[in-house]
């Protein structure tokens, strides 16, 4: 009896090491984006650095405004949005309310498959396919636009805001799609005005974590965003996101440099950012969860 005691204290202990070692890797990164990127801010200041309308890091003297980076994530994030939203959800409601057994059993693992092909793929697709294609429709002198990044992150984001929204509608009672057949309803109208609203906080929760996704994304950016610092004014322009920024410039940057701790305060803008909708997404989510249980 006692041997099974203290079986079950060292696995709570392994556990509660385990849980809390999250906390402790987000507690040390936020440490590090703080020491390495807030020195920048005593040389070039704050509203300076955050709304300065030039990148220009290498020049005499440098110039540190990531105005243009933060625009151009926003731009790539909010084309990324309209392209994985009517995707991921429509599937979902696809998957959850119209598709038979078979081919739910057919298309969800496909969907899900999605998500486990790496960015670099992704990319690479982008660079080979999607940029003569935009380069011949539009005539442009290069197919590596925002545009062009808005579609293949839309792409990969569908994976993840369709799982969320099938799941959040897979949640809603069957009582309500019934009750609304029941006073007359045809399916669409059951669709439209029962179950979306219904499953409406999950449904936003899943948008929220498929911008997360798209905002975060550094190696499709990279590759096919056209990597221009500049302030975006069209989506056939080429742009440079805060990631790519950070990925193609760290490696040039002099350790402890004006240059280096900028690259660190991007990073911590960033942080901060996806932070923020991860934890509106919770938030969401919980008052999602609460609101079900007391249905149920």
């Amino acid at each position: 009896m006692n041997y099974r005691r203290i079986k079950e204290k060292i696995y709570k202990w392994i556990f509660t090491v385990l849980a809390f070692s999250s906390l402790f890797f987000l507690v040390g990164i936020m440490i590090v984006l703080f020491k390495e990127g807030t020195p920048i801010f005593k040389d070039v200041g704050f509203f300076k650095f955050l709304f300065g309308t030039r990148w220009y890091p290498t020049h005499e003297p440098p110039d540190f405004g990531i105005l243009p980076l933060i625009l151009g994530s926003i731009w790539v994030t909010a084309g990324a949005i309209i392209v994985c939203v009517p995707l991921g959800v429509g599937s979902a409601l696809y998957l959850n309310e119209i598709a038979g057994f078979r081919q739910r059993q057919f298309l969800k693992p496909i969907i899900e498959l999605l998500a486990s092909i790496p960015s670099v793929v992704y990319g690479f697709f982008g660079m080979v396919i999607v940029t003569p294609f935009l380069q011949k429709t539009f005539n442009l002198p290069t197919g590596l636009t925002a545009l062009n990044a808005s579609l293949i992150l839309g792409l990969m984001a569908t994976p993840t805001v369709c799982t969320i929204a099938e799941d959040a509608l897979s949640y809603v009672p069957r009582s309500f799609r019934e009750a609304s057949f029941a006073v007359g309803a045809n399916r669409w109208q059951t669709l439209t005005r029962v179950v979306i609203p219904a499953a409406g906080s999950g449904i936003s929760t899943a948008i929220i974590l498929g911008m997360s996704r798209a905002i975060g994304e550094t190696m499709t950016v990279l590759m096919v965003a056209g990597g221009a610092a500049v302030i975006p004014k069209t989506f056939l322009g080429p742009v440079r996101p805060m990631t790519a920024a950070i990925a193609a410039e760290m490696g040039e940057a002099p350790m402890g440099g004006d240059h280096y701790h900028a690259l660190f305060a991007i990073a911590l803008v960033l942080f901060l950012i996806t932070f923020v909708f991860n934890i509106i997404a919770e938030i969401i989510s919980r008052r999602f969860r609460i609101k079900l249980g007391l249905s149920g």
